[in-house]
Formats: C-alpha cells, sequence, structure tokens
C-alpha cells in the first residue's frame, strides 16, 4: 500500500502593525473588514465586536492627545496596548485556521488582511576560496556530498602545473595555511563516497591575503 506525502508547508501569520496610531487604527479596521463575513472565519476570536470597541477606543484616546487633555497620552498609551494584545490574539486565532487547512493557509492568511512569513531561502554552498582568519592562509569551502563523505583537497602555485596534498577532512571546509601572501593560489578538491572517489572539480583561484 502506498503512502501519499503530504508536501503541504505551515504558512505563518505576521503582523506588521505601524507604530503609528493612526495607520495602525487603519490597519486594524482592515483586519475587521476583510475577516467580516469571511466564511474561513466562522468564529473569530476575540470577537471582531471587541475588536472594534478596541480600535474606537484607541482613536476616541488619539483625539484627545491631539487637543493636549491632560493625561490623555497616558490613556491612549492603554488603548494602544490594549488593541494590540487583542491583534495578536485574533493572528493566533487566523493561524490557527490556516493550520487546519494547510493548502490553503497562505490565502487563508492573506484573506485576512495580514502577512505570511516568507520562508527562509538558504543559498546553496558553491565551491569557492576565501580569505583565511590570519595571514598567509585560505578557507576552502564546497558543496556536501552527503553522509559518511571525506574530502580531498589539492592546491596549486604554479598555475595548476603541479598540485600539493592537503589533509583530507570528514566535512567539506577545510582552512590551508602557510601560503604566501600576494601570491595566486589554485585549489581543488573531490568527494569521497561509498561508492568511490569522485572526480576532482573546478579550481578555484584566490590571492592570497
Amino acid at each position: 500500500m502506498s503512502t501519499i506525502k503530504n508536501n503541504n508547508r505551515r504558512s505563518i501569520a505576521i503582523l506588521k502593525l505601524p507604530k503609528a496610531v493612526d495607520p495602525l487604527v487603519t490597519y486594524a479596521r482592515g483586519v475587521v473588514t476583510r475577516m467580516t463575513g469571511n466564511a474561513a472565519f466562522p468564529t473569530p476570536t476575540p470577537a471582531l465586536s471587541v475588536v472594534t470597541a478596541a480600535i474606537d477606543d484607541l482613536h476616541t484616546a488619539e483625539t484627545a492627545v491631539l487637543s493636549r487633555t491632560k493625561g490623555a497620552v497616558a490613556i491612549r498609551n492603554e488603548k494602544r496596548t490594549a488593541l494590540i494584545t487583542l491583534l495578536e490574539q485574533l493572528r493566533g486565532y487566523i493561524q490557527a485556521q490556516a493550520d487546519a487547512n494547510l493548502e490553503n493557509g497562505t490565502s487563508i492568511i492573506e484573506g485576512a488582511g495580514i502577512s505570511v512569513k516568507k520562508a527562509a531561502v538558504r543559498k546553496p554552498r558553491v565551491f569557492e576560496a576565501l580569505p583565511g582568519a590570519v595571514s598567509g592562509s585560505a578557507k576552502i569551502v564546497a558543496a556536501s556530498a552527503g553522509p559518511r563523505s571525506s574530502y580531498e583537497w589539492e592546491y596549486s602555485t604554479d598555475g595548476g602545473k603541479t598540485w600539493v596534498l592537503a589533509p583530507v577532512t570528514v566535512q567539506a571546509k577545510t582552512t590551508v595555511s602557510g601560503l604566501t601572501p600576494g601570491a595566486s593560489v589554485l585549489f581543488r578538491y573531490r568527494p569521497v563516497t561509498k561508492k568511490g572517489e569522485g572526480d576532482w572539480s573546478q579550481s578555484s583561484s584566490l590571492i592570497v591575503k
């Protein structure tokens, strides 16, 4: 019996809350508007009416601040904190709805008027030679050949006519020391796996610091 692998990734809901009050009020009202009557959110928690009341309270408090009413700033700050707390709780509800439907998680989150966290993209490692931490050294990195692999390294100071073997490593990186600063050096490597030795890579050049 074959098993179908679920490749759907979890979409993460995030709030991009403006720092200023007026944009925050506009942002919050937009979320409430997008969620109102939205079939993806049958029972919002907290209730949208509660969030709307908090938005109105903050708007009123900000108006008092602009009118220079005594003590208005402290009240405004309290109302702002209260609204942000409710929005965080609402984000949690939105996340739960998205988690319950991974295939449509992104559209569910965006349908509420908030953002989806972008997945981190790792840059694939390529073979390259970099200046080492100390003068006369070079740091060499390569793509991993997988578990239980080792790596042979060589370098050449005469343009590839002759090659010097560096110590073998079990990680896809090494450091070569004792090089002449200012010299142009070529480096190459080959992986060794349970299948045997791979081919030598194309060389990577470096002017030694």
